[in-house]
């Protein structure tokens, strides 16, 4: 059962429909403005804490003043409404002093208010606290009673500490967040829209004409004006852009070769199929020249009609490899040695035969495999050989030979079939086991090769031409048990 895979319809579907709804530019804005807001508010906490204490401290500070202009008056005191302009300058309730021991103390009233709400030290404030106690006042409904706030002093003073209303505080705070907020909004948006621009024009848009090409490549593949053009980046994108355009232009020389190959097959099916008729039917007639009398023809008739049968067998396949995929293989503990020496009857390699054969396959050498697949490897590994060894038989020194061995390997059945012909021309040796693209032979198709090689993988095996000094040997290694053929 092969794994199910989603389409892109169902993926689409399983993603929330807010994000499916939006685009790649729309998701970026969004996200910024939400970082820019996050920022904003990560700065408006300190600000607004810095603001309250920088308020409280402008209000000691004229409270030190007023204290210091308190020091400098005559021991009568100031004149009659002084102290009240003082205070009401310095927008507190009363403030108090202590300098030298002495603890001076100016008042609204002529008892100052002994109940405050809370005490606001500025001395040993910390952050955190300052940040705590701002969104306090921000938050929560003015205190019915003032605030006592203490802080450090300038000159001869020990403290000031000064009793106002919290209100003012409060009013002064809002108008500042109000303000901050306004700012924020500005620079969050205008920063937001900085940063998309910047980022959809550097990234999202590449980006965009990427997948564009990639959907409209998809529609047409074979067309080359579908390819992508790569700009001259250096980056990430630069690289996506190249390695897409080579990958394009490698998938459609792919999909044209294997589309001229298809209908080459078909063709070739076809061509087959009548061929397949006509040798059938002159094999037929060619039967009748085994009555004859004459014994020139006798001898010769058999090898016609053996030609006959090959030319019919290597038809059908053609026409089976052009059809279907081969079958799955039906696994028999097989003899190799007997099997090898029917398939060197079936070429004819007798005693008498102008290649010598050797078949060195020990007699108890048993494979798990199917016999009629791998004695069709067999039969087109040592076809080759023979049509390799008989157009070569002018140049070889000595008498041609082909040997067929085996041996077992760790667990494995290794089979070699070898030859002392010319070896298989380097040209050959990159698409040896490809069908129409390695041939070793001039005139040949290269379908043996590409036959056996699926056999032999369809048995959980594999093939491989080795080195070799002189001819070609052909390594064909089979699992040596059933449990390994799949």
């Amino acid at each position: 059962m092969q794994p199910h895979t989603p389409d892109r319809d169902q993926l689409s579907i399983s993603l929330p429909r807010g994000l499916t709804r939006l685009g790649l530019s729309a998701k970026l804005l969004v996200l910024t403005v939400l970082f820019v807001m996050v920022a904003e508010v990560l700065i408006y906490l300190p600000s607004v804490a810095n603001f309250r204490r920088n308020w409280l401290n402008d209000r000691l500070a004229a409270a030190q003043i007023a204290v210091l202009v308190l020091e400098g008056s005559p021991q009568e005191g100031l004149p009659e409404g002084s102290e009240n302009r003082l205070l009401t300058g310095v927008g507190a309730r009363a403030i108090a002093a202590r300098v030298g021991g002495a603890r001076r103390l100016l008042s609204l009233d002529s008892m100052p208010p002994a109940a405050v709400s809370r005490t606001v030290d500025l001395r040993s404030m910390g952050w955190a606290r300052s940040i705590r106690e701002a969104l306090e006042t921000m938050v929560l409904p003015p205190a019915p009673m003032p605030i006592r706030v203490i802080g450090e002093a300038v000159g001869g003073a020990d403290f000031v500490e000064l009793v106002i209303d919290e209100a003012p505080l409060r009013y002064a705070m809002l108008k500042f967040s109000t303000n901050l907020l306004l700012i924020s909004l500005v620079i969050s948006g205008l920063t937001a829209v900085a940063v998309y621009v910047a980022l959809n024009w550097m990234i999202v848009g590449p980006i965009r004409q990427l997948a564009a090409n990639v959907m409209e490549f998809e529609i047409d593949p074979e067309n080359p004006h579908r390819i992508i053009e790569p700009t001259r980046r250096a980056d990430e994108i630069g690289e996506a852009q190249r390695a897409l355009a080579r990958m394009q232009i490698t998938l459609a020389d792919e999909l044209r070769a294997k589309k001229h190959l298809a209908e080459l097959g078909l063709a070739v099916s076809k061509i087959n199929h009548d061929l397949r008729n006509m040798l059938a039917a002159a094999q037929l007639m060619s039967d009748r020249l085994t009555e004859t009398r004459d014994a020139k023809i006798k001898r010769f008739a058999p090898r016609l009609i053996a030609t006959l049968g090959r030319a019919i067998e290597f038809c059908e396949a053609t026409l089976v490899y052009g059809r279907a995929a081969e079958a799955t293989p039906v696994l028999k503990d097989v003899s190799l040695r007997q099997l090898v020496a029917e398939q060197a009857e079936m070429l004819g390699l007798a005693e008498t035969a102008p290649v010598n054969f050797n078949n060195d396959v020990p007699h108890d050498m048993v494979a798990p495999c199917d016999p009629d697949q791998i004695a069709r490897v067999l039969l087109n590994l040592m076809r080759n050989s023979v049509q390799a060894l008989t157009q070569a038989q002018a140049e070889l020194e000595g008498r041609p030979v082909l040997a067929v061995r085996a041996e077992r390997d760790n667990g494995s059945v290794i089979l070699r079939v070898a030859d002392n012909g010319p070896g298989v021309p380097e040209r050959a040796r990159a698409n040896l086991f490809q069908a129409f693209r390695g041939s070793v032979t001039p005139g040949g198709t290269g379908l043996g090769l590409a036959i056996a090689a699926e056999l032999v993988r369809l048995h959980g095996g594999t093939i491989a031409l080795e080195p070799s000094e002189s001819g070609a040997v052909f390594k064909v290694t089979l699992p040596g048990r059933r449990a390994a053929a799949v």
